[in-house]
């Protein structure tokens, strides 16, 4: 903006000239008291310049409706809709979503800073604006192989370029609390770039809350009891509130929201399916959510806007009000949050729930081609036990967390027996070097029978991960992802069914009902290969990997016992 571009501004807020678009006798939330107001919203140069009454060059009128600012999601994983970022703002554009705070973790575990570029520029190409952030665990965990690795010192480089917005989430609390220098150097770097720095501490309190809180991570999304979210409120936190796929925790969490301190909670997914954001919505249904659970449905939108606004620094967004970005939604009440149309920069870019921009997008040679695995055969997937006893990954219904089992297990001619027992054999193969690491183990209560399932969504270094109880079966299911190019597959019944995910074996470039079309073709049926009800036949077998969810896990580099933080056996 410059001297011109102000006085213009200046000009039409004064009422003397037109605006460039103007939202007719509208009723919007003022986010600063949360009540609803009413007055003409006039636009000029992409950013509010008044309310009150006012004429345009082009006028709306949405009798009856409320305009609220941009919603914004504090804190989402684009890969995790299994959708390109072409494909995800067409479908949360049109829901009331003007912005999200993304962590590129996954795909950036893959393919390194080349992946968080790619959803940068992919994202660019739409009116969705994404605020990159830096992830902080590349990898995860020193326990696995994966595809690229972030040291402190690559993070204070990234974070003093542009191409960054903050430091995305640190999950690695336990190296924080205790002080180690690597951790520390990372949430150092944002610190000092002046940039924001994501937390992820769940269940921590107390003097390794202050510990944590101290180095510099700004935000939580991991509270599991409204206590838990008060104390790190009033240790200063902000604290983000999930409602995604896999976590729904809004119904436990809202207790600790009051009118005292509700200026310090945003809301936020995390992690949301395609199918999820199609059928039920984004951010919108967190509204509707939060409003079920008892918060205000003008508080619930204030924490969606404004108060995610400013924990993040994000500099004239939040509010209807002059000054700030002509980013936001018109919506049926605030209730029920029902989109009618969204504007960014004061621009109708989604109306009646489709977008009005193309989603076409382009994929870069680093994103595609990413599964590089030793050619697998059923050898590989043999487990000997020495006296028949096993340590077994025992699955929960509904949970991610696991129980670490002893089992007594048949043996012949060297490898385990599974017929007539509820076993399964598991294996994780490393996918990005073709090092040829396997590590094999044994999982209860899965359920799938005759066949085998397998996928390259492994959190978080993702891995090949194969589940069956046929070596044969689990070779043909990994040779089918490597065909592919990633993404899930399951072979049962000599039948072969499967769902390409081409970016990064992670992401799929088909439109979000194409992919949401063979997604429910592949789940019904894993179902009818006997996959447990309770169980999700591709998410529960994608975190069984992840090593740092108790109690037992499998890495590429074998079975890991989260309670004690090491390896251990197969044999019990």
């Amino acid at each position: 903006m410059d001297v011109s571009d102000m006085k213009r501004a200046v000009c039409v807020a004064a009422g003397r000239e037109k605006a460039d678009v103007v939202i007719k006798d509208a009723r919007y939330l003022d986010v600063f008291s949360a009540e609803v107001r009413r007055g003409d919203i006039a636009v000029c140069g992409g950013k509010i310049a008044g309310i009150g009454e006012y004429e345009g060059e082009r006028e709306y009128s949405f009798g009856g409706g409320v305009v609220v600012p941009g919603l914004i999601d504090a804190h989402v994983h684009v890969e995790s809709t299994q959708l390109s970022p072409e494909n995800f703002a067409a479908l949360v554009l049109p829901r009331g979503t003007t912005l999200a705070v993304a962590d590129p973790h996954e795909i950036v575990n893959v393919c390194g800073i080349a992946g968080a570029r790619y959803i940068a520029r992919a994202a660019a190409r739409t009116p969705l604006q994404v605020k990159l952030m830096l992830p902080s665990c590349v990898p995860a965990t020193p326990f696995e192989t994966s595809g690229a690795e972030l040291t402190a010192a690559d993070t204070e480089k990234l974070l003093r370029g542009g191409g960054f917005f903050g430091l995305g989430e640190m999950m690695n609390y336990p190296a924080v609390a205790a002080g180690d220098e690597e951790a520390l150097g990372k949430l150092l770097a944002a610190r000092l770039a002046g940039k924001p720095a994501d937390g992820h501490a769940p269940s921590v309190c107390g003097k390794a809350l202050n510990a944590y809180v101290v180095s510099g991570a700004r935000t939580d999304h991991e509270c599991a009891t409204a206590e838990e979210a008060a104390e790190k409120v009033a240790r200063g936190m902000y604290v983000l509130l999930r409602e995604g796929s896999a976590s729904h925790d809004l119904a436990g969490l809202a207790p600790a929201v009051n009118g005292r301190n509700f200026r310090r909670f945003a809301l936020c997914t995390d992690d949301r399916h395609a199918d999820g954001l199609k059928e039920e919505g984004h951010m919108d249904h967190v509204l509707r959510t939060a409003v079920k659970c008892g918060i205000p449905g003008a508080v619930a939108a204030v924490m969606c806007t404004l108060n995610a606004a400013e924990c993040y620094g994000l500099s004239g967004k939040g509010a209807v009000a002059p000054g700030y970005d002509a980013d936001f939604a018109v919506f049926s009440d605030l209730e029920n949050f029902e989109c009618r149309a969204t504007f960014v920069g004061g621009r109708l870019v989604a109306e009646n729930g489709a977008p009005l921009f193309s989603a076409r997008g382009r994929l870069p040679a680093a994103v595609k081609n990413t599964v590089h695995v030793k050619p697998l055969c059923a050898d590989d997937f043999r487990i000997k036990l020495k006296d028949g006893r096993a340590r077994v990954i025992g699955l929960r219904r509904d949970a991610l967390v696991t129980q670490s089992l002893v089992e007594r297990v048949p043996c012949r001619d060297g490898d385990v027996v599974l017929r007539g027992t509820d076993l399964l054999r598991l294996a994780v193969a490393e996918r990005h070097f073709a090092s040829g690491n396997v590590g094999l183990g044994l999982v209860k209560g899965y359920g799938l029978k005759d066949g085998a399932a397998a996928t390259t969504v492994a959190h978080d270094s993702h891995n090949m991960i194969i589940i069956g109880d046929d070596g044969q079966a689990m070779a043909r299911a990994a040779e089918e992802l490597v065909r592919i190019g990633g993404g899930m597959a399951l072979v049962h019944g000599g039948n072969v069914t499967s769902v390409p995910l081409d970016i990064a074996g992670l992401m799929s470039s088909a439109k979000a009902e194409v992919h949401i079309a063979r997604l429910k073709k592949l789940y019904a049926a894993a179902r009818a290969a006997g996959v447990k009800e309770g169980v999700d036949p591709f998410m529960t077998l994608s975190f069984l990997a992840l090593a740092v969810i108790p109690e037992l896990r499998l890495t590429d580099r074998g079975l890991f016992d989260v309670g004690s933080f090491a390896f251990t056996d197969v044999n019990a």
